[in-house]
Order: C-alpha cells, then sequence, then structure tokens
C-alpha cells in the first residue's frame, strides 16, 4: 500500500517464485548456458568488499555478482543444525526448476540494461510456500495459506527460529559467535527451555522490526528500511493504552505532513493469554455504509468493518468519508471503540492543478497509510498488533482507492467531466482519466505539505535498493505482481526486472481478521453485536449472494424496444445479482459459460427469424447443439434461464425466436426456471413483460434460495423506469456556443452501430398511372462505388428518413424553457450514485444523444410520429397544468386498455399528443431523452448491383391514411422520399438477407410471387438474370443443362393503375430473361377479381414440376396474410398434384424451408375487422417496435369509383412484422417502422 512503510506479508512459492517480467517460465536454454556459471565457465574478477564480479565465458556481455564470503544478516551458514529440520528445506521451484538444492544458479535479468544478478540469498528461507509441485500460485492475492497461524509456536520450532534470529543479529553486528552472542543465546535458550517463550531486547526488536521491512516482497519502499522509527509498547495491559499510544504514533509519525515511518509494538503472543488486537486493517479507514438497494455510500472494502462498529456502539454520520475509530482489544478482553482525534488524521482535499470543476467531485484522502492487520514474527515470537506506517504511493491513492471498481470508483465520473467517449474502450477513457486523477492526488498532497512518492521515482528507488542488497545479501526477495506499479507499468523500470519471491525471517504476515476468532467475554456485549450483524446481513444478504451469482439480459431488436425491456429488467434483477444486459451479436458460448443466470428478450419477425443482431448467436449455439458435446450434459449443464419474447399475432409463427431459444438453451444443457412469456405488440405487450418480469425475478431469488428484506412491491416502479428515467432534476441542457454537430452519417453510424453512407439521389420516378389513387415510386440512387454499399440481389437497403419540418416546428413552438431551436447543445445527466451524503451532485454528459440543436434532434434523431408509450405519458402527466389533462394522462398511463384504444384509433405523434393536452408544459430535456431513436426503414433492394454499378434502386409505396379521429397521417420515410429533389444526398446502409437469394445452381428454375410492391426484389433477381445470361455462359449441373426457368406471379388492382414495372417485365419476357409472368388484377373493370393465389390455382401443374419434380425454389414477397394464403394454395397443389395427404403437403413445404427452397420477405397487416379484399398496405416490424396503428385507403370498385369496404367501420392496420429474411416493409414497399 505505501511507498516506504506498507510492509505486506510476503507471498513464496513451493521454494521460491522467479517473475520474469510479464511471465512465468523456466530460462530460455540460452539463457540456461548464460546462466550457470562454473568454476570452468566464469572468469572471476574481485571488487573487494567479498563480492566477485563472475563473466561468463559463453556471453562476455553477461556479469553476475557473487560472494567470497558472506556478511550476510541472514547468514545461516555456520548453523549446521538449522539443515537437519526437513520440515524447513525448500523442495524445488516447479517454475524455475530450483531452489536450494538445484544444481542450476539462480539468475535474473533486467532487461533494460541487459545485466543478470544471481541471487543466493533465497537459500536463507525457513519455511516453503503456497506453491505445490505444478501450479504456481505467484499471482494470488491472499488466501488461507498465506494466513499465519495463531496458535503459539512448539517449543523445538520455537528455538529454531530463535537461533537463527540471533544468528543475524550477532552477524549484523559483526559479532557472530563471539562471547556475547554466546552468552545471548544461552539466555533465550534458558527462558525457552523454561518459560516457553523469551523476551526480545529493544536493539533486538528494532533490528527484527526494520529486517521484517527489508524482507517484504511486496513493498516497493523498502529502501527506507532502516529509517523505521520503532514506538515499544510491550508494556501496555489495557485497550485505553493501546487507544493512547496509537494517539503517539498517528501524532509522531504525521509530524504536520512530514511523515515519519514508524511501528508501534504491543505485546506478543503468550500461550495462556489472549491476543492484543487491533480491529482496523489500516489505522484510519473511511466507514462504507450499505445501502437497501445494495449501494454503498462511502469506501465498500470497508463496509464489513463499519456494521461491527456500529454493532459495538458506534455511530457514523453516513458520508462519504467518515473516520471509523479505533477498535482495539487487550489480552483478549472484549473491543472497545475509542473514536480517533480529529485532529490526528491529517487529511488532504484533492484538487486539479488544470481541472477547476475536479474540487467539485469531493474527494479527499487521508495522508498517512497505517497498516495494523498483520502480526510481526520474529526469532520465534509473534506479535499480532504492529501497526506501522510509511508514506504512500501516488497511485494508492489516485488508481486503487479512488479508481478501482470495488473502491470509490470514480473513474467514468472524471472521464465525463473531461468530454470523454465512454462508449468505447478504445478511446482509452480509463486511461486518460486514470492519469488525471493521479495527478490531481500528487499536486494535492505536496500542495498540502504531505509526503507523497510517485510510481516512477519509487521505481527508480527500488532498483537502486535491489542494486544495494544484491551487493549486501547476495539478492532480494521480489513480488513482481505488487512490486510494479497499478498503472504505466512498462514505463518504469520494475517491469522489466525479474524478480523472484520466497520468505525470509524477520517477516510481517497475513492474519484473520480480529472479530472472526475472538472469543467474547461479555454477553450482553456478545449479543448486541449478533443482533446487530445478524440484521445487516439480512438486509445485505441479496448483495452478497450477487458478488457469486450472474445474471446475463440478452436482447436482440431492430428498433431498440427489446433493448428497453432489458434495461428495466435489469433494474430489478440488479437488486439481487451481479446483472448486465449484453446484445446477443456481443456474446459467445465461452462467456455465457461464466454466467449463472440467462435472461433473453428478444423480438420476432416474419415466420420467426430473429433479429438481426440476433441471428448469428442463434446460428452458433444451433451449431453447439448439433456437436457431440450434448451427450456430456451439454455446455450449459448447472445455467438457470427464462426467456421473454415479443412478437405479433398477426403472424402464425408468435414469438417463434423467443420459443426457439428457449428450446435451444435447453437442449444445450440450461435449465428453466419459468415457462416463456409472450407480449403480443397488439394487445398489452408492456404489461405482458412486467408480469413475467415478477415471475422470473421470484422464480430467480428461490432457484438460488436468496432471502432477506426484499421489497417485492417496488418492482413495478423499478420496471416502469431504468436509469434513464426522465425527473425534472435528473436533465439539463448544456449550450455549446462552438459546438459542432458532426456528420450526419457518422452520427448515425455510431447510433446505429451501422457503417452509413451517404447516397445521392438520381432519380424520383412516379410508377403508377397519375389517375391512380395511390403512389408507388422507384428512388435510385449513387452509392459512390463505396465498399459498404456492395449488395447482392434481395439483400435490403436502410434509409434514414427525417421527420416533416412542419412537425418538428410544432414541437418546437410548444417546448417549455427551451433553448433557440438552432443552438448547439447537449444534454447532460445527474448521475444518481452521485447523490450520496457527502458528494456534491455532478453533471455527466448523457451520451444518449449526439451534441446537436433542438431542430436537428426532432429532424434526424428522435421519432416523433409513434404514439407516446404509457411509460412516457405517466411523465407527460407530471407537467400538465391542467388537472384534468393530468387525469386523463394518468389514466392512459395505468389503464391498459384505455390506452390501447386511444392508441389505435388515434395512432396519435407527439405533435398530436401536445396539441389533445394544451396545458402541457414539456421540457426538452423530457423529449430528448424519453422519445425513441428514429429508426431506419428497410426496402427490398429493386436492383443488380451487376446491373446498375455505383447505384441502388427502391420500390416505395407512398403510405397515406386517416386516423379515426380524422388526422392525416403519412409515413415518415415514404412521404420524405416522395418529396426529395434529384441531387439531395440521404444517410444509406446496406442490409445483407441470405435467406432470400437466387439458387447457387442457376440451372435450377425459380418461382416467384409478389403482388404490389411484393415485386421490388425480383426486379433485382431479373436484372441479375439478364446480366448473367449476358455473359454467354451456359451453366450446367449433372444432367442439367442451360438456365433455369424464372417466371413471376404478380398482382395488382388495375392495368391502367398500378402494374408497375409492366414495360420492363414484357422486355425481360422478350429477351427470355423472364420465360413467363403472370398478372392478377383484382380491380380490373368489367373482370373477375383475381389474386395470386388463383394464378397459381391456374397453372397448378407448372407449380407441381417447379416445386417437387423439378427441385425448384419458390419466393414469396408480400405481407404476412398473402404469404399465408400462398403457402395454403401451394399445399393443396401438392395434395390435388401429387397425390398427397394435407399433413403429408404440409411436412413437404416445412422439408422446402429447412433446405432453403422456399423463402420468404414478407410483411405483416392486421385488421381490426376481417376485411375481404387484402391490400399490400405496408406495416413494419413485429414485435420490436413501438405500436402503431394506420387507415387502409378504400380499395377501388369494378368502375374504378372508390367504395368503402366496410360502410360503417373505419378499417385499420396495425404495424406488424418483418420477414424471414429479417426485412420490414413501409407503406407498399419494404421498410422499418412505417408510420
Amino acid at each position: 500500500m505505501s511507498a516506504a512503510g506498507y510492509v505486506s506479508a510476503e507471498l513464496c512459492s513451493s521454494a521460491l517464485c522467479c517473475l520474469r517480467r510479464k511471465r512465468r517460465v523456466p530460462l530460455s536454454k540460452s539463457e540456461e548456458e548464460s546462466a550457470v556459471i562454473t568454476s570452468e565457465a566464469a572468469i572471476g574478477q574481485k571488487t573487494g568488499n567479498g563480492v566477485t564480479l563472475l563473466t561468463s565465458s559463453t556471453n562476455p556481455n553477461i556479469t553476475f555478482m557473487s560472494q567470497e564470503k558472506s556478511f550476510l544478516t541472514n547468514d545461516v551458514s555456520t548453523s549446521n543444525h538449522m539443515k537437519s529440520v526437513s520440515r524447513y528445506e525448500p523442495p524445488q521451484c516447479p517454475v524455475m526448476h530450483h531452489g536450494s538444492t538445484a544444481d542450476k544458479v539462480t539468475s535474473l535479468k533486467n532487461y533494460l540494461d541487459g545485466t543478470v544478478t544471481v541471487d543466493s540469498l533465497h537459500d536463507k528461507q525457513l519455511q516453503s510456500g503456497i506453491c505445490s509441485e505444478n501450479v504456481c500460485m505467484g499471482s494470488t492475492m491472499l488466501n488461507d495459506d498465506m494466513k499465519h497461524p495463531k496458535t503459539p509456536r512448539p517449543r523445538e520450532e520455537l528455538l529454531i527460529h530463535a537461533k537463527d534470529f540471533m544468528d543475524q543479529y550477532y552477524t549484523s553486528l559483526k559479532s557472530f559467535n563471539s562471547e556475547r552472542h554466546r552468552r545471548r543465546w544461552a539466555e533465550v535458550e534458558e527462558d525457552i527451555h523454561a518459560m516457553g517463550i523469551y523476551d526480545l531486547t529493544l536493539e533486538e526488536l528494532t533490528f527484527g522490526v526494520k529486517t521484517a521491512w527489508r524482507n517484504a516482497p511486496r513493498c516497493i519502499g523498502r529502501i527506507q528500511w532502516s529509517k523505521l522509527k520503532v514506538m515499544d509498547a510491550r508494556h501496555v495491559s489495557t485497550a485505553r493504552g493501546m487507544f493512547e499510544a496509537m494517539c503517539s504514533h498517528l501524532e509522531y509519525a504525521t509530524n504536520n505532513g512530514n511523515l515519519r515511518s514508524t511501528i508501534t509494538v504491543f505485546p506478543p503472543r503468550r500461550s495462556r493469554r489472549e491476543d492484543f488486537r487491533v480491529w482496523n486493517n489500516q489505522v484510519i479507514l473511511y466507514a462504507g455504509y450499505r445501502q437497501p438497494d445494495g449501494s454503498v455510500i462511502g469506501d465498500p472494502v470497508n463496509v464489513e468493518f463499519t456494521e461491527i462498529c456500529e454493532a459495538l456502539g458506534w455511530q457514523g454520520k453516513g458520508g462519504m468519508f467518515d473516520v471509523l475509530p479505533f477498535v482495539v482489544s487487550a489480552a483478549g478482553e472484549d473491543p472497545e471503540v475509542f473514536d480517533i482525534p480529529e485532529k490526528l488524521v491529517f487529511e488532504v482535499q484533492i484538487k486539479h492543478p488544470k481541472y477547476t470543476w475536479f474540487e467539485e467531485l469531493g474527494l479527499k484522502w487521508f495522508a498517512l497509510p497505517g497498516v495494523s492487520k498483520m502480526v510481526f514474527d520474529c526469532g520465534g515470537l509473534e506479535f499480532p498488533a504492529v501497526p506501522f506506517n510509511g508514506w504512500y504511493l501516488s497511485t494508492e491513492v489516485g488508481a486503487r482507492n479512488f479508481c478501482d471498481v470495488a473502491r470509490y470508483n470514480i473513474t467514468e465520473k472524471v472521464a465525463t467531466k473531461m468530454g470523454l467517449n465512454t462508449e468505447t474502450s478504445s478511446s482509452l477513457w480509463r486511461d486518460r482519466a486514470l492519469v488525471e486523477v493521479n495527478i490531481a492526488v500528487l499536486h494535492s498532497f505536496q500542495s498540502a505539505g504531505a509526503t507523497i512518492v510517485d510510481h516512477h521515482t519509487a521505481s527508480e528507488s527500488f532498483i537502486q535498493h535491489i542494486q544495494n542488497e544484491q551487493r549486501l545479501r547476495g539478492g532480494c526477495p521480489a513480488d513482481w505482481v505488487w512490486v510494479v506499479p497499478p498503472m504505466s507499468g512498462s514505463q518504469t523500470e520494475v517491469f522489466h526486472q525479474e524478480m523472484m519471491v520466497y520468505k525470509l525471517k524477520p517477516s510481517y504476515e497475513y492474519q484473520d481478521d480480529a472479530w472472526a476468532s475472538h472469543v467474547w467475554k461479555d454477553r450482553n456485549l456478545q449479543q448486541r453485536y449478533l443482533d446487530a450483524r445478524q440484521k445487516s446481513l439480512a438486509k445485505a444478504q441479496t448483495k452478497a449472494v450477487a458478488s457469486h451469482i450472474n445474471c446475463v439480459i440478452l436482447y436482440a431488436t431492430e428498433t431498440g424496444r427489446s433493448e428497453r425491456f432489458s434495461n428495466r429488467l435489469c433494474q430489478i434483477f440488479k437488486r439481487a445479482f451481479t446483472t448486465r444486459v449484453v446484445c446477443m451479436e456481443d456474446i459467445d458460448l465461452t462467456e455465457l459459460q461464466q454466467e449463472d443466470l440467462i435472461l433473453v428478450v428478444t423480438s420476432t419477425f416474419g415466420n420467426g427469424d430473429g433479429p438481426e443482431n440476433g441471428e448469428p448467436f442463434a446460428k452458433s449455439m444451433e451449431k453447439y447443439r448439433q456437436s457431440e458435446s450434448l451427450e456430456r450434459g451439454g455446455p450449459l449443464k448447472n445455467i438457470r434461464y427464462g426467456v421473454f419474447g415479443l412478437g405479433s399475432r398477426a403472424y402464425p409463427n408468435f414469438c417463434a425466436f423467443g420459443h426457439f431459444l428457449d428450446s435451444l438453451l435447453g437442449d444445450l444443457g440450461g435449465q428453466k426456471i419459468l415457462e416463456t412469456g409472450e407480449g403480443d405488440e397488439l394487445s398489452g405487450q408492456d404489461q405482458s413483460f412486467k408480469t413475467w418480469a415478477h415471475h422470473a425475478f421470484k422464480a430467480s431469488l428461490r432457484e438460488f434460495r436468496v432471502e432477506g428484506d426484499m421489497d417485492m412491491e417496488s418492482l413495478d416502479d423499478h420496471l416502469s423506469s431504468s436509469d434513464d428515467t426522465w425527473t425534472p432534476d435528473r436533465y439539463r441542457i448544456a449550450e455549446l456556443p462552438d459546438g459542432d454537430e458532426g456528420d450526419l452519417c457518422t452520427v448515425l453510424g455510431k447510433l446505429n452501430s451501422k457503417q452509413v453512407v451517404p447516397c445521392k439521389v438520381l432519380e424520383r420516378r412516379q410508377l403508377q398511372s397519375s389517375s391512380s389513387p395511390r403512389q408507388t415510386i422507384l428512388v435510385r440512387l449513387e452509392t459512390d462505388s463505396t465498399s459498404a454499399m456492395n449488395y447482392s440481389p434481395g439483400d435490403h437497403l436502410a434509409i434514414f428518413p427525417s421527420n416533416p419540418p412542419e412537425m418538428v416546428q410544432g414541437i418546437l413552438s410548444r417546448l417549455h424553457n427551451a433553448p433557440l431551436a438552432g443552438q448547439i447543445m447537449r444534454i447532460e445527466m445527474m448521475r444518481e450514485e452521485t447523490k450520496a451524503r457527502g458528494i456534491a451532485e455532478m453533471w455527466g454528459i448523457w451520451d444518449k444523444l449526439p451534441s446537436c440543436s433542438l431542430r436537428t434532434a426532432f429532424t434526424q434523431y428522435l421519432d416523433v410520429t409513434t404514439p407516446p408509450t404509457q411509460d412516457l405519458l405517466k411523465m407527460l402527466s407530471t407537467v400538465a397544468d391542467n388537472n384534468q389533462d393530468q387525469d386523463r394522462l394518468d389514466m392512459l398511463a395505468t389503464d391498459s386498455n384505455m390506452y390501447d384504444e386511444w392508441r389505435d384509433t388515434q395512432a396519435p405523434t407527439v405533435l398530436e399528443v401536445m396539441k389533445e393536452f394544451p396545458s402541457l408544459r414539456v421540457p426538452a430535456t423530457l423529449l430528448v431523452t424519453q422519445l425513441p431513436l428514429l429508426k431506419q426503414r428497410y426496402y427490398s433492394i429493386s436492383s443488380s448491383n451487376d446491373a446498375h454499378p455505383n447505384e441502388v434502386h427502391g420500390t416505395v409505396a407512398v403510405l397515406k391514411y386517416t386516423t379515426q379521429g380524422g388526422a392525416e397521417h403519412e409515413g415518415v420515410c415514404s412521404g420524405w422520399l416522395n418529396k426529395l429533389e434529384v441531387g439531395q444526398v440521404i444517410p444509406c446502409a446496406i442490409r445483407a438477407a441470405p435467406n432470400f437469394r437466387l439458387p447457387e445452381d442457376k440451372t435450377l428454375p425459380v418461382m416467384m410471387v409478389g403482388p404490389g410492391t411484393g415485386i421490388a426484389p425480383f426486379r433485382s433477381f431479373w436484372q441479375q438474370r439478364q446480366v448473367d445470361m449476358a455473359k454467354g455462359h451456359i451453366p450446367s449441373n449433372a444432367n442439367r443443362r442451360g438456365w433455369g426457368d424464372m417466371r413471376l406471379y404478380f398482382g395488382c388492382r388495375a392495368s391502367s393503375l398500378d402494374h408497375i414495372y409492366d414495360s420492363e417485365l414484357a422486355a425481360m419476357k422478350k429477351q427470355r430473361v423472364l420465360n413467363d409472368y403472370y398478372v392478377a388484377l383484382s380491380r380490373e373493370p368489367g373482370r373477375p377479381k383475381m389474386y395470386v393465389q388463383n394464378m397459381l390455382k391456374q397453372n397448378a401443374k407448372d407449380v407441381y414440376n417447379t416445386m417437387v419434380k423439378a427441385g425448384g425454389h419458390i419466393y414469396v414477397c408480400g405481407d404476412v396474410e398473402m404469404a399465408e394464403d400462398v403457402k395454403q394454395t401451394l399445399e393443396r397443389i401438392l395434395s390435388e398434384q401429387g397425390k398427397m395427404s394435407p399433413e403429408a403437403a404440409r411436412e413437404y413445404v416445412r422439408q422446402m424451408r429447412s433446405v432453403k427452397r422456399y423463402h420468404e420477405d414478407i410483411f405483416g397487416v392486421v385488421k381490426k375487422t376481417q376485411v375481404e379484399n387484402r391490400s399490400p398496405a405496408q406495416t413494419s416490424n413485429v414485435g420490436d417496435n413501438e405500436d402503431w396503428i394506420e387507415q387502409l385507403p378504400d380499395p377501388v370498385d369494378e368502375s374504378g369509383k372508390m367504395e368503402p369496404v366496410f360502410p360503417n367501420t373505419t378499417q385499420f392496420v396495425r404495424r406488424a412484422v418483418l420477414n424471414t429474411s429479417l426485412s420490414s416493409r413501409d407503406g407498399f414497399s419494404t421498410g422499418v417502422i412505417s408510420n
């Protein structure tokens, strides 16, 4: 801990542990050859002082130090009886393959200057360490094997240690084996035989404590060992006397900040007397107060001792830096508590020489680092109470105490105040913040006149100490793991110096906490202690369990809803478990195997596929399921799990991806703790999730036997909120006069984890007739040949739209106390953890939204057209001035049925909500932080990259509808695209759809079914076929030769209105790219209604031959009901043409899907009442998006006039789903979140 006084107990291997730079490996062969110095291989040169420089004959550049005659303080070479005790002979080191009996010389290299030294001092150790024959424990922090036993040594062992110490002491006086030495040993030996113990003289004690510091491998500041001041308190007999001695120690050692290395020695352990103990692990400690939610105010490392102090009657103030009292026990008596006089505690307020805001953090630290837990082992005597101090190494305060996650953990706070990007580790924000914290610590201590040393200076002094010790003793025990500073390690010389860990006596050793072994005398005091501890443990039990039970919440999402649900779930599970939220694409099986509990929240698209960021995870897990490892119980055996699926009952395979993952985790050995939950976006999805989350939490508590005073009633509050939930004092806007909004595509890429590219509009062409009441457009975009926009036929184009300017202006004009709309600003958030008593409130950057103006935020980044959620309505109710508005909002926020009806009939935008409730005084921070992000819309690409290099085409249905309340709405993206001018640049990205690709075997027939804008991906198919045929190569496979048939089944209303791409289709047929195409007209004047299903039936024989005899591929693109009807039609064709039973026909289609011969790219249509006439009107994303309703335009009758399908009923379509190839629709086109 301290640079010059924290003498940690040694860590030793079987005999020694050689820490070779950053590895623990034997010397290489060449190093061994250089290191083995024999009389034949070395040339010796006397230097005086008994030291001989040995130069290797095999490598003259390597020099070693040896000794001709020993004057070591640890030299016991003349004490032959020491070798007779076999239990103290160190075994061979399993790491370096040498020990005291090894033939090879123990050499250590400095990799900076190339010097190599020989360590002979390790031969003087008396006992072996904790390493086994095959395992090196050199990097362990602390375990039971390192703790010193409490029982006094037997006399035989005491004699050995006493003889060794007396030999060391008189050797240091150059009086080894002198008359004085022999006389003193006779006295000691007589006392041991007579009483089983002896006493050290003050001189011997002084030599012992200094040498123990000198021998401590974990201390980097040992160069000061000879200056240690000894305060002899062996005469003390009471707790009051111990307190007074410690106060004297503090006053002397602190010295007004000019610290002095000091140790106070209390009476030694006696066989018929309990120990003297200082219960504080360090002389000065800051309290840690455990809170009901498991968090800690103050220093978390001291929570247990704080609770013990409170049990003994001490009352803290509940602050971040409350100094704990001295707790001491004399001769085994019950402990007594003494407040430390304030004047004896020198505290340093932490400031930064550059950042004035640093002082606002409210940090401080005590100047004197005193260790009081360790036992002093000297000459066989054991002193269990020896508080001692040195001074701080700056990194102990800056890097460890302030920045360790398990301590005050201020790294992210500082990084946020510095304006660093904390979203990605590659920004090195932790490192940069760590440096500034350490600069602040050094600056503050130096300004206050308190002794401290930086890690570079300490490193240099330790290298000098090693050289001194090599010259004087022939070696220096050192623990590389502890000596190398906790920051900038490789920039210090100690990092490059090989070291060896071994145990020498005298020493400072670890021992059990005083309270762990205390035998209580006062039963009343004991009962008070036990009662307080039991109550505290009951409150803290779930937090204690959290350190042992790891829970990961996995989500897969397209629009963010599953992620938001996951973050809410985390709010309750982190109360009892160590919980984190991870996207499925960011985790693998190896990481999952480290968890105890896995919770999954995922949406489902199309006929059962997962979101784009969930598919790779599912595929990788599926590979494991098919492996032989399952025969051994599965890789997830003994791991508990639960799944919640989001979906829409508009689709036949409701929540299929969630159920698939449920089955997958179970097959891999996981143990399900509750049934899979389902949330239908059409009805009560939020409430379904809350109910499932309640059950999941209770089931987890039962499964892991976690009890305590858990407040189950507050779960709803947690499930309705997250770390980002808005309150009036939680967010603020910081204006940035010189701010920059940044490149739009770059910002969108970061927000959506995609590579977003600017694309220029080359053409916007109306595809339907000018007399048609509907609009479908072809949008041609220039991709500028960037590789990020490479695509294959069947892939999807992501377009990032902008909200309508008039809607944005309407919102801006209604905000309360907002900055100017064009002012660059950023959102700052009051971090919850900074509200603890004793710390000033600290604002940090809220990084979910980039720095920008309010106009840009509402135009480019925020979704203002999706109806507000119940949670958002609840927040809005708090800023309504009118009681009627407030009551209505509260009802909508709490009554799911009322909310569903309001949302489904009104489909209100944010602006419409502000108009409906005019008394709202909405702060800008509320909307900016609580609205979902405006997501990209996906469209099936309608072009071939080979046919149109550096271009990408989209077929977009312009969506317009009227709500039941009479409001005119249009699709956000389709309406925006329909207004774009040629030359405008828009943000785009590509998403692959590997399940909707042309067959690799081009001789196989292809049958495409797509009414309306379902034709969009098939345009890319025939364009690709046209390019491939033009190359002149005739494909062949086995007995097949030539291009497989390509046929299209297309549906529209009337040939004169919406037969899009009719001329292009005719040209493709003429060029024999398409063998044929069939057009089903549902509203053609003078002709009966015809749908694609009817056309398939008319060509049943050809369809059957394509599916069965020719092994062809079937492609279906359109709404979910059409897709289901097409599938049923194909099954009937199989039954009729192939004489199959209905079940056999269904199984045949399922098999086609499994071998990827049946492909669907579908989007959902859900109506409040059944509609006899289907429309390809689009919706989007199933389950994972915000709920939304659209009204279908009225169909056209046979005469071309508009007539309502339901004369007295408004027809609604709810936003629905994506397809099996992970796309979704906008209007008649394909796009996520159509509005």
